[in-house]
């Protein structure tokens, strides 16, 4: 499925982080999801896990599905986190910020673990785990 991706706070995600809580069960409960439509949900099958990749193909990340009504058909949130990190695009437009918001995905069943805030910082960030 395309959508468009949008990142933000959450009022969870800022007291975990703020709290340097990062590395907790809690934290990657929090950030480690992908809200959508219960509409799209049930086009992708319902699935366990989702895999949210980059408009270039290039980064994928594994996270749980959170179905809400805060959500519209083709567009989906992830908690402003490394989950996001991973696939928000990187231009900035000389701005220093990168694009948080719009980002185009592909949003996509998988079996691939939903990995903590550490291992994904130790697998993609410090070349193996």
């Amino acid at each position: 499925m395309q959508a468009l991706l949008n990142t933000g706070s959450t009022i969870n995600e800022g007291r975990l982080a703020k709290g340097g809580n990062k590395y907790s069960d809690d934290y990657t409960k929090e950030c480690g999801v992908c809200w959508m439509c219960a509409e799209d949900y049930a086009a992708l099958g319902c699935p366990e896990k989702v895999s949210v990749t980059s408009r270039d193909g290039k980064h994928t990340i594994a996270v749980y599905p959170k179905v809400t009504e805060a959500m519209r058909p083709g567009q989906v949130f992830i908690p402003r986190s490394i989950w996001a990190n991973v696939v928000v695009e990187p231009d900035t437009f000389s701005t220093g910020s990168p694009r948080y918001k719009g980002c185009p995905v592909t949003v996509e069943p998988t079996d691939e673990e939903v990995l903590s805030a550490e291992e994904i910082v130790l697998k993609l960030y410090m070349g193996g785990e």
